[in-house]
């Protein structure tokens, strides 16, 4: 048995992918599956802010695509939003700020159908979380989780707009988050009773280093596919 560590690259079948938005861009990405059989479930990441370094690689989104098809058996869709570049490629267009990229999202919620992938979840980190708060609702999900939300971009009305909603939503709120802590982010989402809110006490926004890493893993998984959690630390 070996520790997982920040390097570890677990088995998964990769295939390097496309996506074609409604207004003519083509935006590239990745699907990590698992090896053997149908996932459970499939996350729809959407990465952090691209204008400040976020992209289809950025740590606990690549993480994932390394570690849960092999640990939880969930499939990992990762792509890089419209204008953002990673060693993977550069997508089509340039930075909307949050406009634009609804149809980014709804990009991959066709290709999730396409493909037939099942029991798709929104996975937003930070930038991300504004998009699935935005548009999750407009596309069958099963829920959307939102890591380090800032709520910067996302108004009080479309938070609101989940209060009914079927979909679950989950919160990852880091205590020491430059942008929104637990208190503040209690009454921002007081309007939706039902959201599941996590915090990490002295968790920051980027989630760095391993330990902050599996715990947000670990919550993923907690709800996508509570059968696999906890997550082993040792393969």
């Amino acid at each position: 048995m070996e520790e997982i560590r920040s390097s570890t690259q677990l088995p998964a079948t990769i295939e390097q992918i496309e996506l074609h938005t409604s207004d003519g861009l083509t935006l590239v990405g990745e699907l990590a599956m698992p090896v053997e059989g149908q996932p459970v479930a499939t996350l729809v990441t959407l990465h952090p802010l691209p204008t400040a370094g976020g992209f289809m690689d950025s740590h606990i989104l690549r993480k994932a695509a390394w570690r849960l098809p092999a640990l939880a058996n969930i499939a990992v869709l990762r792509f890089n939003t419209r204008g953002t570049h990673s060693p993977r490629g550069t997508s089509d267009g340039e930075f909307g700020d949050g406009v634009t990229e609804q149809f980014d999202v709804a990009a991959a919620m066709n290709f999730v159908r396409e493909r037939n992938l099942p029991n798709p979840w929104l996975v937003g980190w930070s930038f991300g979380s504004e998009l699935a708060l935005k548009y999750g609702l407009d596309h069958p999900i099963r829920g959307a989780i939102l890591l380090s939300p800032p709520l910067r971009r996302t108004s009080e009305q479309e938070v609101a707009a989940w209060a009914n909603a079927a979909p679950q939503l989950v919160a990852l709120v880091p205590g020491c988050d430059d942008y929104l802590r637990p208190d503040e982010a209690r009454v921002r989402f007081a309007s939706v009773p039902k959201l599941k809110q996590v915090n990490l006490e002295g968790g920051k926004h980027l989630w760095v280093g391993e330990q902050q890493t599996r715990w947000v893993l670990n919550e993923i998984v907690a709800a996508v596919n509570p059968a696999a959690h906890p997550l082993p630390t040792q393969v």
